[in-house]
């Protein structure tokens, strides 16, 4: 019996490949690569040591996965394979609609008619929109959200609880990541976003490495402590195992179990990047810019269920974070292409 883990090519799905693998699961990935490489699953293979059955395949072909299902005994998915950039999304909704929700629905008919019923679903703390207090527990309103980034993973929960609700089969654990930065400690794998960088680490890390010119911080006018807006950072490692402990905790519970995962703590712009100022060892240039469309002051979690329920909790600090993140850009320039 295997794991399906659509976009397990991607930058959190490659890092939880590993925690699985390492945790005994056996494994299946599928991958369109639009947005990851096939690079990754090979370093994931060289680090672990074993092989892992991979398609290259969209979850929106239903023949395609029909396949997979078919050549494989599949007991659960881990689901990441999703568009997951805010600007990007204000810009194309129409395309993160269509595969982030119609991409869910179709993996969920697939699922349905080979009778495996457990998914652990890649969710985001965007669910909460601009949140009234902060820290955010899980029990705080969702829906009303900022981007269509967002709304389209807002749209899937809801498809999720409506399928669960309407037949006690299913077995759903909802994710709701905050800001997944760092790499794994060899510097093998990590995020290499193709074209520019949607998301602050790997934007630091491609200036420091030379690739970009400056930083651009998008408004210091916010009210937080200096001005820039503060995010819950947690280290992909500490996410990656997230997943694994959901897995294991929620095996055999039909229903519903919806969780934070993040630090707990924010950051702000300016906080993360002078901490990879001191893990590239010097001072990298950044300029003031407008606010984005669709950004919030300040989202952090309050973790403290995950970690009741799923006896797991986010331990690698932010130094770590970047001292991981430096290690990866600077041994890999250019990402996978190097």
């Amino acid at each position: 019996m295997s794991i399906l883990i659509t976009g397990g090519a991607g930058y959190i799905g490659s890092h939880t490949c590993i925690e699985l693998l390492e945790s005994g699961f056996d494994i299946v990935v599928v991958d369109n690569l639009c947005n990851s490489s096939r690079e990754a699953m090979k370093r994931v293979e060289a680090l672990t040591g074993k092989s892992i059955p991979f398609y290259e395949a969209d979850i929106r072909n239903p023949e395609a996965m029909t396949e997979v299902f078919k050549a494989h005994q599949i007991e659960a998915v881990i689901h990441f394979a999703g568009l997951k950039a805010v600007g990007e999304s204000t810009r194309i909704p129409r395309t993160y609609y269509d595969n982030n929700v119609t991409g869910t629905l179709k993996l969920v008919e697939v699922m349905e008619q080979f009778n495996v019923h457990h998914l652990v679903f890649s969710s985001s703390a965007t669910v909460y929109g601009d949140p009234a207090i902060v820290p955010i527990t899980e029990d705080m309103p969702t829906g009303a959200t900022t981007n269509p980034y967002g709304r389209s993973k807002y749209i899937v929960e809801e498809m999720l609880k409506d399928i669960s609700a309407s037949d006690n089969k299913w077995n759903f654990t909802l994710l709701r990541y905050f800001n997944p930065v760092g790499s794994h400690e060899s510097g093998q794998i990590g995020e290499d976003p193709k074209g520019i960088p949607n998301n602050l680490m790997p934007f630091i890390a491609q200036v420091a490495v030379g690739k970009r010119e400056q930083l651009s911080v998008f408004g210091d006018d916010y009210d937080t402590k200096d001005g820039t807006g503060v995010r819950d950072y947690i280290h992909v490692v500490d996410l990656a195992q997230g997943h694994v402990a959901a897995v294991k905790t929620h095996q055999q519970d039909a229903g519903l179990h919806i969780y934070n995962l993040g630090s707990g703590t924010g950051s702000s712009v300016l906080e993360m990047l002078q901490a990879f100022e001191k893990s590239c060892g010097k001072s990298l240039p950044y300029s003031i810019q407008p606010r984005r469309p669709g950004d919030i002051a300040e989202c952090y979690a309050d973790p403290s269920f995950a970690e009741k329920a799923l006896s797991w909790k986010a331990s690698r600090t932010v130094e770590t974070m970047t001292d991981d993140t430096w290690r990866w850009q600077s041994g890999n320039p250019n990402g996978y292409e190097s």
